[in-house]
């Protein structure tokens, strides 16, 4: 679960993209206020920071200066301000990306994946037999650099990311930026049966990929 802090003050735009980025593994907490952000980033931990500007009490550049000195967390703008001072005084205060509004929710999506592989350049997972190198987007099994499609990575990572937890079809395909959300259960299980392939895992006795009847996948690491 990547765990996001938003800070924004419309709360119709909040409501929308908290339920839009749940169905992305994302849970967002969202708060209206800089002095309401600060005192939650005192009490939990966060991934990511979706970061208004026109807020009250402080403008939001001001905030990200202030967070940026305390925290180093991945910081995306998003404001409806297309001035490009504020883009250029935002990415010099420390933001990670600035995203001017309108834009899709989907796009949100594909700038905070792209923001975290930058902060998440090599991940070592529980087992040796795996090693995930998200910044130049490589898998290695046993210790070989994997052959694998963009779609098998993705599926792939997510699995390495979730040890031990039942992902559904749709999470998959809904967190993998190369697979349409529109795409059947059944593009899923071919992806996975590839991936299944290239590790040697045997389905009727997985090693590592599990199915679980009426739920989906389970990587066991």
């Amino acid at each position: 679960m990547i765990n996001v802090l938003m800070i924004e003050d419309d709360i119709d735009i909040s409501s929308l993209l908290t339920k839009f980025l749940s169905q992305y593994g994302m849970n967002v907490e969202s708060v209206e206020t800089p002095k309401a952000a600060l005192n939650a980033l005192e009490l939990d931990h966060y991934d990511l920071i979706i970061l208004d500007l026109t807020l009250p009490q402080m403008d939001g550049l001001e905030l990200c200066k202030l967070i940026r000195k305390d925290y180093d967390i991945p910081i995306i703008i998003s404001s409806a301000r297309s001035d490009l001072t504020d883009k250029i005084i935002g990415l010099e205060y420390g933001a990670d990306d600035y995203l001017p509004k309108p834009y899709e929710p989907r796009e949100l999506v594909a700038r905070i994946q792209t923001v975290l592989r930058r902060y998440r350049p090599t991940l070592q997972t529980e087992t040796s037999d795996f090693e995930l190198d998200e910044g130049k987007m490589q898998i290695f099994f046993k210790g070989e650099k994997l052959d694998l499609t963009t779609a098998e990575y993705e599926i792939l990572r997510l699995f390495l990311l979730n040890p031990g937890t039942v992902l559904t079809r749709d999470y998959l395909a809904n967190n993998a930026e190369s697979i349409s959300w529109e795409s059947s259960e059944r593009t899923i299980d071919v992806i996975i049966s590839r991936i299944r392939n290239k590790l040697g895992d045997n389905p009727k006795q997985p090693r590592y990929i599990h199915s679980i009847r009426g739920a989906g996948y389970k990587f066991t690491p």
